[in-house]
């Protein structure tokens, strides 16, 4: 998405496909080595103990 935005062109022309679809690795490429960097002091999330939170959250809102 982020190279169809940058290139103004959802569909690359034949003679830029090579060049577009290079673009989508590298920025693939990038992204994956950017997150698996990241570091944090923060436990995981646990979902179920964060949708329970959200629904006492809803109760207290819409009650």
């Amino acid at each position: 998405q982020f190279v169809r935005k940058l290139s103004g062109s959802t569909k690359p022309s034949k003679r830029n496909e090579h060049a577009f679809h290079h673009a989508v690795e590298a920025i693939a490429a990038i992204a994956r080595e950017l997150i698996d960097t990241l570091e944090t002091n923060q436990e995981p999330r646990n979902r179920e103990e964060e949708a329970a939170k959200a629904k006492a959250r809803s109760a207290l809102r819409f009650a």
